[in-house]
């Protein structure tokens, strides 16, 4: 059974740090891209930031650029988000996603509520 379980959210002031997991199982890890995207209320779901299957390739989306890092750990099927410098306008639901290098589908988590506010 395949499970994607983010973990890391919660409440932060804006300028403060998070850092998001998610452990991934039932699959391949190493054979899937992993990403977070994430959700505000009123709003669609964006991509955030996404890693390679080896780790060594990144990419973010330019409102996070230099402020979030994305890694990965093959070794425990875990993918981190390291979040500084939080701005009020990254409160949302943070979503894992697995993607398959060769091939189609795709798995989600259930998300993670990060919010920023005073």
């Amino acid at each position: 059974q395949v499970q994607l379980v983010e973990s890391g959210g919660g409440l932060v002031q804006p300028g403060g740090s998070l850092r998001l997991s998610c452990a991934a199982s039932g699959f391949t890890f190493s054979n899937y891209a992993m990403g977070w995207f994430r959700q505000a209320p009123g709003k669609e779901r964006e991509f955030v930031a996404a890693v390679g299957w080896s780790g060594s390739s990144t990419m973010y989306v330019d409102s996070v650029k230099g402020r979030f890092t994305m890694s990965r750990d093959n070794a425990k099927n875990t993918v981190y988000l390291q979040m500084n410098s939080l701005k009020p306008e990254d409160t949302a639901v943070y979503y894992c996603n697995a993607r398959p290098v060769v091939g189609t589908g795709t798995y989600w988590g259930q998300g993670t509520q990060v919010t920023v506010s005073l």
